[in-house]
This record gives structure tokens, sequence and C-alpha cells, in this order.
């Protein structure tokens, strides 16, 4: 029986017993509910005839933790910068000259804390080196799905990724003020083409910090001081919270995979090697995907390219034409094109011409030069519905939108199977 044949309304029934069999486990990145999430998912796809796994790879476990102590060590520079550093006594500040020598040391001491600090921030928000993480944080453990279909003698691979473990809510996430945006202004939101730039204020806090400890400016330095208590109380309200249940993100993306598994299961293609790959904590910023590079990018060969199922029950499907936190960078643009093609040919709407200052997992494959195919979705307001809210359950997924990804996905690998996209 092939995929057409399948009764009717399978991949929505589906996706609906896929998000609900795992929306009501805590998925935290590195948690024990990830790691057990994972591990059903992988006995799924084995079920369905897949040679699968679950890899094990050294993450840390909430982006909160680093960038808040990086933030807390940039609002310690900005007190000290302004208030100076107290004699021995306690009572005041040291005068004469041995004293002006003592307040431009801590000075320019909190201009380079604090320039440190803004910088690390950067690199890490944006995928670098993180280098913060590695020698200031313990490691824990990530879990990663990974399956294996398709043609194993082809010289060409597509990987097909989602993400299943979950996000912390937080006060910052509230989507109430967007919502007021978009019915007061609605011209606004019709002309945007990127969602706000969320990360610039938590790395500009330190480095206004480091400018004023640096010329002398207190009020800049105060308004740099400012910012970056309010980031660190945002990041600390986040590191607080539990899981959301993550129906929306990213469970739609991990049903829609499975429904990609199951077609292909039941009609294959040939010409193509297919992996499939549900990351862990992409929620502690792509921690899963880059393990997974780690391990399988020199294997992989240059003929592979990355479809990315991300939070694809909001209403409508969206291709995004790039993404970056800090700079914007697009995917290569013949890919997308391949893509967009795909959709039209089997009559899915996509919204194109739109871009992201969020980060996905489709970041890590981007900077190693893959191809990258990056499918999301927005409501009417273009948000994604209940994003990091506790209201990210799975009666607020669109089914639909989730159905019409697995689609597309499916009509991407096939298509990809009968030739290669033009360079």
């Amino acid at each position: 029986m092939t995929a057409d044949r399948l009764p009717d309304g399978w991949r929505r029934r589906t996706c609906d017993e896929v998000i609900r069999a795992y929306a009501g486990i805590a998925r935290l990145p590195t948690s024990p509910g990830e790691r057990r999430v994972a591990a059903a998912l992988a006995e799924r796809l084995r079920g369905l005839g897949y040679r699968a796994g679950v890899e094990p790879v050294r993450a840390t476990s909430s982006y909160a933790l680093p960038i808040g102590l990086l933030s807390a060590a940039g609002l310690a520079a900005g007190l000290l910068s302004r208030y100076g550093v107290p004699s021995h006594g306690g009572g005041s500040y040291s005068g004469g000259s041995y004293g002006g020598a003592r307040r431009a040391a801590a000075r320019w001491g909190a201009a380079v804390v604090a320039a440190a600090a803004s910088a690390a921030i950067a690199d890490d928000v944006a995928g670098g080196s993180r280098w913060f993480r590695r020698v200031a944080l313990p490691h824990r453990r990530a879990h990663n799905v990974v399956a294996y279909g398709g043609d194993p003698t082809a010289t060409r691979t597509v990987v097909v990724l989602a993400h299943h473990d979950a996000a912390p809510s937080g006060v910052i996430f509230d989507q109430r003020v967007l919502r007021w945006v978009a019915r007061h202004f609605p011209a606004v939101i019709a002309a945007a083409k990127e969602n706000p730039p969320t990360w610039w204020p938590v790395i500009l806090g330190p480095a206004l910090v480091a400018v004023g400890a640096a010329s002398g400016d207190r009020r800049l330095g105060g308004l740099g001081t400012a910012i970056t208590a309010a980031n660190l109380a945002f990041l600390a309200d986040i590191g607080r919270r539990p899981a959301v249940p993550g129906a929306n993100d990213n469970l739609s993306g991990v049903a829609a995979l499975v429904c990609v598994a199951r077609a292909l299961q039941r009609e294959p293609v040939s010409g193509l090697r297919v992996v499939l790959l549900s990351a862990g904590a992409e929620e502690a910023l792509q921690e899963g995907i880059r393990g997974f590079a780690r391990r399988h990018f020199p294997d992989l060969g240059p003929g592979t390219c990355f479809v990315n199922l991300e939070s694809v029950g909001s209403g409508r499907l969206a291709l995004l034409e790039g993404e970056g936190p800090v700079l914007m960078r697009d995917y290569p643009e013949p890919f997308r094109r391949f893509v967009a093609e795909c959709a039209r040919d089997i009559g899915v709407p996509l919204l194109r011409g739109l871009r992201s200052r969020n980060s996905t997992d489709s970041e890590v494959p981007r900077r190693h030069g893959y191809p990258v195919a990056t499918i999301v979705s927005l409501d009417h307001d273009k948000l994604i519905t209940h994003y990091h809210l506790d209201s990210d359950v799975p009666d607020n997924v669109d089914l639909d939108s989730v159905v019409s990804a697995a689609e597309l996905a499916e009509a991407v690998i096939r298509r990809l199977a009968r030739e290669e996209p033009a360079p």
C-alpha cells in the first residue's frame, strides 16, 4: 500500500497522537523527561522499520544560566564603575591621589569586565565558540534521536530535523503587547519582515556599561547598568520556571517528522539516504544539534541538505529566508527556491520573505555550509502561537498546518530522490 492509499486522515491522526503522547512529559533540556521522550520516539521509529537510536551528547541545560552569569558580571561592573571602591574604613571613598588612582583602576577594570561579558553573550547567542559555557559551567547530557532510512547506498543525504525538548516560560514571552500592536496597527504587522531582535538589549546592556566606564560617562554607564539589571531579572525568571507543554514548539515538528517516516516506510525512495533527527537541548540554544554536528557532519558528505520542521502548528507555513540573533544571515537561496517549488507543486501555501531574529537548529548546518530550509508557522499576527507559554498545549495546535508541513517535507524528499537542486 502506497502513501497515497493510506486511510484518509492518517496524517492528522498521527500528528494528534504524537503530540498528545509527549506533551504531558516535562522536557527541559538534558532532563530525565527529555531522555524519556527520546527513548519513546526512537522506539516508535524502530517500529516503523528504521534503524533508530538515542545518542547522548554533551550539553548545558539552559541558556539562562550562562547568559545570566555574564549579565550578573556586567551588572557588577556597572555598580563598581558607578559607586567606586570603598576605603578600608568602609564608610567613605579614598581621597587624594591614591584614591583617585584606585577609582581609575576600578573604572577601567569595570570597563574590561563589562566588555568581555557583552562579547561573551554575543558569542553564546550567535552560536559561536561558547568558551564561557565550556570553562565555567558543568555539562550534562542531551539526547538526540537519530534514525536512518531511504537508500543506504546513495551518495546524497537529506536530514529531516526537529527537536523534542521544551522551553521554560517567562514574563518576557507574554504576547499581549504584541497582540495589542497587531490589533491597533495592522499595517505595521503586515509590513514586518523580522521579529524584534530580543537579544540585542542583552548584549547592549554590558556594552553600555563598558563604554560608560571607559569614558567616565556616568549617565551612559547608569543606563547600561539599568538595562543589564532588567535583563538579569528576566533571565532569572526564565531559569526558575518548569517546562511548558511544548505542543507547538516543537512536538508539532516531531509529529510531522513521524508522518514523514511513516510515509517513506510505506513508499520508500531510492537514490537518497534519509536521516531523521530529533535533537535534544535545542532550547538551550542548539546544544543537541551541535553534538550531532561533532559526531556526524564529517560523514555526511557534500551532497547533504537539511529540512528543519520548527513550530509548524500555528496555522500558516512560512519558509524562512534567514536567521540571526546578532547578525542576520540568509540560508542558501537555491535550496530555498527548490523547497518553495515543491510547496507550489503540491498546493501548500508558503509565506516567503520572512527572517527570524531568534535562533533555530538550522543555524548549525548553515554555519557548516549545508543547504538548509527552515519551515515554521505563524498565525494571523505573524506570531508563533503560545510561544514559550504554558498555554502551548495540544488543543491549541493547528493540526492542518502540521500535516501540511509533513506533506511538504515528504515532497521535498521525493523530489530530491529524483533530482539535485540547482547550484
